[in-house]
């Protein structure tokens, strides 16, 4: 499962991209490792309509009885738990533009996923949601975010063969994430095609490479 993923390009890269009518998230950096439960940026639609980009904490609480560790991934959407987060007000996308899976043997090496050497911006298919409780000292409101899996593809398989982020790449899918009904957005749960996906970057801890 992946949680390490990089957002190497600028937010108006992302105001362009994403339609985005309201930004958040103030100067935000090039963030070339995003480890779980630390602030990063997502698109959602706000109440009053507006598509917005800001700033949320990666990791859902987990379900009653399985400890404390934040849920990143999420892959069994028909589960009770999760079924509540995927209607449309409480989707959203979360830009990347590479992601990082672990070999499955030892010693573990990084290997990081884009589709292709330039690092284009895509997406993962993100849920959000408010919880009050305590995350990094602070016990308050918070609004998090997680993102869903699915098999893995042929790239991704023999580096980490139980699951892949579900990547959205183009116009069509983010719309359709944001606003269709939840059964046509699950539709969108498989693997990115072979073809669209390469590794750009081994043994590294974050993916830095700005073009």
């Amino acid at each position: 499962m992946c949680n390490l993923y990089s957002i190497t390009r600028g937010q108006e890269a992302m105001r362009r991209l994403f339609r985005i009518g309201r930004d958040l998230t103030g100067n935000l950096a090039p963030m070339p490792g995003v480890f779980p439960d630390t602030m990063a940026p997502i698109v959602r639609i706000a109440p009053d309509g507006e598509r917005e980009l800001t700033m949320m904490r990666w990791g859902f609480p987990p379900p009653p009885n399985l400890g404390k560790v934040p849920v990143t991934n999420v892959r069994n959407t028909a589960s009770p738990y999760w079924r509540a987060w995927l209607k449309a007000e409480w989707r959203c996308l979360v830009p990347a533009t590479s992601f990082c899976e672990w070999t499955d043997s030892r010693p573990k090496v990084t290997h990081w996923f884009a589709l292709d050497e330039s690092r284009p911006v895509f997406c993962f298919a993100g849920i959000w949601r408010l919880w009050t409780g305590e995350r990094k000292g602070e016990t308050r409101e918070h609004r998090l975010f997680s993102f869903l899996t699915t098999e893995a593809n042929d790239i991704v398989r023999p580096i980490h063969a139980k699951a892949m982020p579900v990547l959205l790449t183009t116009p069509e899918e983010w719309d359709a994430w944001l606003s269709a009904p939840v059964a046509e957005a699950l539709a969108l749960q498989r693997p990115l095609p072979n073809d669209s996906l390469r590794i750009v970057a081994k043994g590294e801890k974050s993916d830095s490479d700005l073009a």
